[in-house]
């Protein structure tokens, strides 16, 4: 019999099928779907949070769920206060709840999540999964004779601000979520019911596909129930086309790219185009007045920049607030004049202490004065040159400076004066560098080491201060090469442009 947990309920509430397949086809999931440095920073969040309400006993894990249920009652009938990872069990239902504690009358039990929240904050702030989450313990603790008299979600304080020794008081915020959990208490039996009936049936179930595929989040399995969609389908369309507006148009029957065309659907300009370009095998869609126009908006010396970033869901310096984008590396590629060929500087900080102060310091230095700054999506690099700004008063002019004269080498691409089928409806800079140089190994990323995007930088820098020293170098090395990359493609594009025109 399948024990539904509450990490599988969610998975059935998302789609049934899900757990059909971890039943009965394991090998055909993507692990590239999962998150290990998310789940990392979870497990720290909850950690800090066990000692919220002051002194705590947890119920170690030791996959003896009868075990873990059995000791959770031995510290209730002994009075304990608060009990973390409290397990309980009952019809095939199990659930280890983060925080239970007593409250006058009864018990609260706390969800705590490494998501980012204010103080004030209601429920309706609160994702969905979360609350059905907090709904299935409800369900299970309260069928266990638990009198549970509220039920509130912990989640990290966005405006916490980090000064000394984490104080967890205000590093956490609590969100009541009773109302809306008894309100899902309404059918949440047959609902539990059908997940587990799906999850042991013997025919694959049929699945709805569309956006719900990643919503809250991306199925591994995704790639399985896809696999006959055509080439160049609905859910190809790029150029911002809604999530909701795909499914609508899947669901009333237009599948393909020439399905959609002739369906005389409502699109946009570069939608169309996107479309038009596959079907009708068009060549490169090129606008030189409007991409000369951009080109003649830059001047020289030209400054190619691209920052790497740490996000901390508990920061680690003061100063910093949860999640704050925190740039730890930039490259530059510096050229005189248009095609030059550029000078290339580049900086990545010591590994485990706040990085920006160094990096501020470095980029004044390292950018010529009056230089012109392109970025590509440039929005990112102008926001972390804000940050440090305000962070660093007397390098606030300087900075601010460069801040003023960045331009955004996305611009011809997201505003269609160039595209060609290879981009699949895409503007990112993954997407325009392999159409505008296909098969150049110089310039793939796929043959890159260890780093290969900007998520696996974030993810190998937060942990960099952990690892032995001859691991750190190899890292260290890698992350130099996967940034430098990214602006040689800036220049490589840009000259691109030129040739166009």
């Amino acid at each position: 019999m399948l024990t539904l947990s509450k990490s599988r309920y969610c998975k059935g509430v998302q789609c049934p099928k899900i757990l059909w397949m971890d039943v009965n086809m394991p090998g055909e999931f993507d692990k590239s779907v999962m998150n290990d440095s998310l789940l990392a920073a979870g497990s720290r969040a909850g950690d800090l949070a066990m000692g919220y309400f002051g002194e705590f006993s947890e119920i170690p894990f030791t996959g003896n769920k009868l075990e873990m249920a059995g000791e959770t009652l031995r510290l209730l009938d002994a009075g304990t206060c608060v009990i973390a990872e409290a397990s309980f069990s009952f019809d095939g239902c199990f659930c280890m709840s983060d925080i239970l504690r007593k409250v006058e009358g009864g018990y609260e039990l706390v969800e705590v999540k490494a998501s980012a929240a204010s103080e004030g904050d209601g429920p309706e702030t609160v994702k969905h999964i979360y609350l059905d989450d907090m709904a299935f313990q409800y369900h299970v603790t309260s069928n266990c004779g638990l009198d549970v008299k509220k039920v509130s979600i912990m989640r990290l304080n966005r405006d916490y601000i980090r000064q000394g020794e984490i104080d967890i008081q205000k590093l956490f915020v609590l969100t009541d979520c009773t109302e809306t959990v008894l309100a899902k208490q309404e059918g949440i039996a047959g609902r539990i019911a059908k997940i587990k009936a799906a999850a042991v049936q013997k025919e694959e179930p049929h699945a709805v596909i569309g956006s719900r595929c990643d919503d809250p989040y991306t199925c591994g399995y995704k790639k399985w129930c896809f696999q006959n969609l055509p080439d160049n389908n609905v859910f190809d369309i790029g150029f911002k086309m809604r999530k909701d507006r795909k499914d609508a148009v899947y669901l009333s029957g237009f599948i393909s790219f020439e399905e959609v065309f002739n369906g005389q659907l409502r699109l946009n300009d570069q939608q169309l185009l996107q479309l038009k370009t596959v079907i009708h095998n068009l060549p490169p869609h090129i606008e030189p007045d409007n991409i000369r126009r951009f080109l003649n908006g830059l001047s020289y010396p030209l400054c190619h920049l691209d920052f790497e970033t740490v996000q901390q869901p508990v920061p680690l310096w003061d100063g910093v607030k949860p999640y704050q984008q925190i740039p730890f590396q930039y490259s530059l590629h510096i050229q005189d004049k248009p095609c030059s060929e550029p000078a290339h500087r580049e900086f990545l900080a010591i590994e485990g202490k706040d990085p920006r102060r160094e990096l501020a310091e470095q980029l004044c230095a390292d950018i010529p004065p009056d230089a012109c700054v392109l970025a590509y999506s440039a929005g990112f690099e102008k926001g972390r040159i804000r940050e440090l700004a305000e962070t660093f008063p007397d390098l606030s002019q300087r900075l601010m400076s460069i801040h003023s004269g960045v331009a955004d080498l996305a611009a011809p691409f997201s505003k269609g004066f160039y595209y060609c089928r290879e981009m699949c409806g895409s503007y990112s800079i993954k997407s325009v560098l392999p159409a505008l140089f296909p098969n150049n190994p110089e310039l793939d990323y796929k043959s890159l080491g260890l780093i290969h995007n900007g998520g696996e930088a974030m993810d190998a820098y937060a942990t960099l201060h952990e690892k032995p020293p001859g691991e750190i170098a190899e890292i260290r090395v890698a992350l130099l090469a996967y940034c430098k990359l990214d602006t040689l493609a800036m220049v490589k594009i840009l000259g691109k442009l030129y040739e166009l025109i």
